[in-house]
């Protein structure tokens, strides 16, 4: 990268850097939140959110499977190792938001979210601690640009913790 790229990259503001994630969540936010009131059920709120959340980002994962794969496994601790996982995940990503959309099978799909993210964020986090600073976070795949950053570990901790929320209540 040229300095001058590098300079220009570090000057973007946090919306900058970040819009196609904030417009995904917030389209996410709204959109689940409007379903849960048409619902009449707020407490499918977080399902939904997780639902949907998971849905689009496994979209964009899809839209180009191999270059998302090859991003994946710079950082995930199971795609560093195995391929056909880091091609698997967007399917399991996908497979995951349509369960928690439809509410089918939820203790097995938040004991696999908790799992999945929960591996995914310590991948990010030693990522981050210990490596490259210009590491794209493969989230969004590859047609959106996010780095890789403390936010991309908020995310993966944000969505075990929320699964294992909805596996504390379920089981009260």
């Amino acid at each position: 990268m040229k300095a001058h790229e590098h300079n220009s990259e570090n000057a973007l503001t946090f919306t900058q850097r970040y819009k196609p994630l904030l417009v995904i969540l917030a389209t996410v936010i709204f959109s689940a939140g409007a379903l849960a009131l048409v619902d009449g059920r707020m407490h499918r709120f977080m399902e939904t959110f997780m639902g949907l959340f998971l849905v689009n980002f496994a979209m964009f994962k899809l839209i180009d499977l191999t270059g998302f794969a090859k991003g994946f496994s710079m950082y995930d601790l199971i795609a560093k190792r195995s391929h056909h996982y880091a091609l698997a995940y967007p399917f399991i990503e996908l497979g995951l938001g349509l369960l928690y959309l439809t509410a089918f099978l939820p203790v097995i799909t938040n004991i696999l979210t908790v799992a999945i993210m929960l591996i995914g964020g310590m991948g990010v986090m030693k990522a981050i601690i210990t490596g490259d600073k210009h590491l794209k976070c493969a989230c969004l795949g590859i047609a959106l640009n996010v780095p890789l950053t403390t936010v991309s570990i908020i995310e993966n901790f944000g969505m075990a913790f929320m699964a294992g929320w909805m596996l504390w209540l379920g089981w009260r």
